[in-house]
Order: C-alpha cells, then sequence, then structure tokens
C-alpha cells in the first residue's frame, strides 16, 4: 500500500458534509482517538442521504455508466418523463461531464470499473455491523424479499445478463427467477400486470434519514462538535496545518480537513488536484400509503422506480436527471415515477403524496468514486459515489479514517484516487 506524504497523524479534523458517508468518516475517525468537528452549509442530511430508497445492496452496486445507459438515445434523455434526463440547454461543464460519462459506457470499461467495486462490495455490511456494535442506534433490515419485477420476460433478461456480468467479474450474488404469479405470492402488492420478476437474497435496507440522524447523534455523543450553517468557502494547506473559513467569518485551523460535500466536492477541491467532474445526478422521491405495505424492497428496473417500506408507508423514489443541483423540484418528474409505478403496484394511493423530494447524487464520469488523499497530504476527498452513497458510505468512512490516521493507502481505495 503507497504512503502519502509523511506527516504526524492528525488530532484534530474538520469534516465537511454532514451526509452518510461525511458522518461516517467522523465516526471512524473518532473510533481511532481523533477529535472531529462537522460542518454543513445546511444540516444533516440534507443532500441526497435524506429522501433515497436507502437501498443497501452491495450485491448489485455497480458502475452507472454502462453500455445499456447509451441504448436511450437523444430523443428519450431530452423527455422529462424519461428515466434518465439531460435538460435541451446543457451547460458547459454538464457537456464535459456526459462525454466522459459516455466514453466510460462500454463494456470493457464497465468491467474495469466493476472490479474495483467488488472489494468495496465485499466488506460493505462489515462497516453498517461496526457501527451497530458501537451505538449506533438505527437498525438496518434484512431484506427478507428483495423483488425485481417486470412486464414480461423479455424485459427480465436484461438484469438476468447484467447479474451474468457481475458474477462473470468474481461478485457473488444469489437469486431466483420467478414467474409473476410466483413473485404476487411472495409480494401481493404487485399488480396482476407483472408476469416475470427476479428474487435477490442477501441485501438490506434502512430508513436513509433516521439513521444518518442517528449516526449524527453517536458522532456528537462521543464528542464531536456539529457546526450547521456553515458554508465553507476557503480551505487552505498552510504547511503545518488547514485553514477553514465559512462565509458567516469563522475561521478555524486543523491538522486534517475531509471534503465530503457531495455534488460540489470540486469546488473545495479544484485546488488540491480533484479535477474529475462531479455531476449532479439528481433522484426523486414521495411516500404514498398502501392497502398492504411490502415487507421489502421492490424495484421496476424497466421504469427505474425503487420502492422501500418505511414504517407504514412506501417511499416512492426514481430517475436520473443530470441537472444543476440547485435548480428546483421539476413536478413532471415526480408524476413521471407515480404514473410509471401506477399500473404495477396493488393498493397505492399515488395521488396522495408526501415528503415529494428531490436530491443531487454525486456522480462522476467514470462511475467511480474519489476516496483519498487529494495534492495536500492534509486534505482528503470522499465523495462521487453517485447512488451507492448509502450503500458504500460507511465503508469508506472505515477505509478513509484509515489512511488519514496512518497515511498508508489501503488497498481497496486504489482504484478511487482522487487526483486519476
Amino acid at each position: 500500500m503507497p504512503a502519502i506524504e509523511s506527516v504526524p497523524a492528525p488530532q484534530r479534523v474538520a469534516v465537511i458534509g454532514a451526509g452518510m458517508v461525511g458522518l461516517a468518516t467522523a465516526w471512524f475517525l473518532q473510533e481511532r482517538g481523533v477529535q472531529v468537528t462537522v460542518l454543513d452549509r445546511t444540516g444533516v442530511a440534507a443532500g441526497a442521504s435524506w429522501g433515497n430508497a436507502g437501498w443497501l445492496t452491495p450485491g448489485i452496486t455497480t458502475p452507472l455508466p454502462e453500455p445499456a445507459v447509451l441504448r436511450y438515445g437523444l430523443r428519450a434523455v431530452l423527455s422529462p418523463s424519461s428515466p434518465v434526463y439531460v435538460p435541451p440547454r446543457a451547460d458547459a461543464r454538464l457537456l464535459r461531464f456526459l462525454a466522459g460519462f459516455t466514453r466510460h459506457s462500454t463494456a470493457a470499461k464497465w468491467r474495469t470499473a466493476m472490479r474495483a467495486y467488488i472489494p468495496m462490495n465485499r466488506r460493505a455490511f462489515e462497516a453498517f455491523d461496526a457501527l451497530r456494535a458501537g451505538g449506533v442506534s438505527a437498525m438496518t433490515h434484512e431484506a427478507k424479499s428483495f423483488i425485481a419485477a417486470y412486464r414480461t420476460e423479455a424485459e427480465r433478461s436484461v438484469l438476468l445478463d447484467e447479474l451474468g456480468h457481475i458474477h462473470s467479474a468474481g461478485q457473488e450474488i444469489e437469486f431466483d427467477v420467478l414467474t409473476g404469479a410466483e413473485a404476487r405470492g411472495v409480494e401481493p402488492s404487485l399488480s396482476d400486470n407483472i408476469g416475470a420478476a427476479i428474487r435477490l437474497h442477501g441485501q438490506r435496507f434502512i430508513n436513509p434519514g433516521e439513521y444518518v440522524h442517528s449516526l449524527a447523534d453517536a458522532v456528537l455523543a462521543r464528542g464531536a462538535s456539529l457546526v450547521t450553517g456553515a458554508d465553507v468557502v476557503d480551505v487552505r494547506d498552510e504547511g503545518t496545518g488547514v485553514r477553514v473559513v465559512t462565509s458567516a467569518g469563522a475561521d478555524e485551523r486543523y491538522d486534517a480537513v475531509v471534503l465530503a460535500t457531495g455534488t460540489w466536492l470540486g469546488e473545495l477541491g479544484r485546488r488540491f488536484g480533484v479535477r474529475t467532474v462531479v455531476q449532479a445526478g439528481r433522484g426523486y422521491s414521495f411516500s404514498v400509503a398502501m392497502e398492504h405495505v411490502p415487507s421489502g424492497p421492490v424495484y421496476f428496473p424497466a421504469q427505474r422506480v425503487a420502492c422501500t417500506p418505511l414504517g407504514d408507508r412506501l417511499r416512492v423514489a426514481g430517475m436520473m436527471e443530470f441537472r444543476s443541483a440547485e435548480a428546483p423540484l421539476d413536478r413532471r418528474r415526480i408524476l413521471a415515477i407515480a404514473e410509471a409505478a401506477r399500473p404495477l403496484l396493488r393498493g397505492a394511493d399515488l395521488d396522495a403524496r408526501v415528503d415529494e423530494w428531490v436530491g443531487s447524487r454525486p456522480c462522476t464520469p467514470d462511475g467511480l468514486p474519489l476516496i483519498g488523499a487529494t495534492r495536500s497530504s492534509r486534505v482528503f476527498a470522499a465523495g462521487g459515489h453517485g447512488m451507492w452513497g448509502i450503500t458504500l458510505g460507511p465503508l469508506t468512512g472505515t477505509l478513509l479514517a484509515e489512511q488519514i490516521t496512518t497515511g498508508r493507502q489501503p488497498a481497496e481505495l486504489q482504484p478511487f484516487n482522487p487526483l486519476r
């Protein structure tokens, strides 16, 4: 494992970003005796960590750029009802991202990126178990049923092919192939329009907002400071420490800093050599009442709609919208998700939606996150996980805390070099 420039083990570290990745890094730094301050411009779980589907699915954690994405075609991605949407007035930065994304949407590049994910996927649950054992009160739930449902067997063949590629890359995942009737026997909330399905085994899920707030509580209980409303405008390596300045005028010095700012990672990371474009891949969600709340996650891959039971309601999430993170919620996207799910779910009150939400997943052109030391040996990046920040956030925190405190890069992080 290559070493970074030798610096004393840090005693005080600032983590910028209070989502899953930032708070998990803070927690595992505390495990190693580091005093942590967490800063966020809004608050805990205010970004992509709150309203997503909450799936913990290392079995299907794969690179977002893939050959299937290219099959949508230009007309599809320009439609607001498309599962993947690009606004017609794309700016230069977005076009640069899309060009890189397209270059990486080949079978060969997918296989290379998939091999990078496998060591992370194998250890993902280990990190959640460590958090639970260490006092994080929120639960992870075993997905006793995890159904990917389709209208036809022909539609299902796409995921069966992907599962074959995942297996060929060296990652194990167990699944059953079901008829529509068998799927309804497992999950009665599926409608009669479902004619084929796959049941995945060995996955979990969480209520993401609840979990991340519980993680924040644990970090605070162990002595960290949490500063919200802290819009960090400057990070400077001064040779013997790092100065962090906020728009409100706060000015503090730390031994090291972690940039866990999601879609905004490049804003602070650029001066430290992080050149990879981090683009907002916006997802939408809402919650609805159900006659029968599913016992586990339900996925409609052809429609890109993900459903998760959260208490007495069902969270319905979906879409990939490559657009500015600051753009307002687009109600056309909410309606598109509702209409896509309507014929596939039984007993869902899709016209009585609550908690309508949009959040920005931080996506990279090659589909791999940015984790590790930057050009500065005191400034570290932790972001760009795309759809997998919830699944891989705790393990990211484990491995990055090891690198920060020992100066040695864990082997699992080598493909995710922020300077690549």
